[in-house]
């Protein structure tokens, strides 16, 4: 993050509060299907999520079961919810999503990424605080390749002199 580190999510409500001051930007529309669903991709890593959103209780649905039960670690549940609790709309929509590669800790990324992206084009005004929050932002780190000669991405094989 550039600037001053953000540490908690009061801070990013913080932040949230700061985005939310009238720019002179053109005024953005909703991009809704005709189920009045928003639609967005998630990537991280070498993971990548389809998610739909849509106004409801707060289920949250990934790859046909319930977020707690794909996603068993707190750590990641939280990382989804995330966009929910800076955005102040938690237990507001529910959320479906189809996930495919990578790991859980990616996946959960990918999820949160698109979360992030479809709750903008619900609701455009939310744009500045999920900016600022930094959940817009696709992390490009990925895992580096291995190269010939090496026993790994960098590292060397072992060396002995006999």
């Amino acid at each position: 993050m550039s600037g001053t580190q953000t540490r908690s999510l009061a801070d990013l409500k913080d932040l949230a509060v700061a985005a939310a001051l009238p720019t002179d930007q053109p005024k953005r529309e909703p991009k809704r299907d005709a189920f009045g669903r928003s639609y967005a991709t998630g990537r991280r890593k070498n993971a990548i999520a389809r998610v739909w959103v849509k106004p409801g209780k707060g289920e949250i649905m990934v790859n046909g079961k319930r977020v707690g039960q794909y996603f068993a670690r707190p750590v990641l549940r939280m990382l989804i919810t995330q966009p929910f609790l800076v955005a102040d709309r938690y237990n507001q929509f529910d959320v479906y999503c189809t996930v495919v590669g990578g790991g859980l800790s990616g996946q959960a990324g990918a999820v949160r990424h698109g979360i992030s992206r479809a709750l903008t084009h619900y609701e455009p005004e939310l744009r500045a605080i999920l900016k600022a929050a930094g959940f817009l932002t696709r992390d490009s780190r990925v895992v580096e390749r291995k190269k010939y000669g090496r026993a790994k991405a960098r590292r060397s094989f072992q060396f002995s002199k006999r």
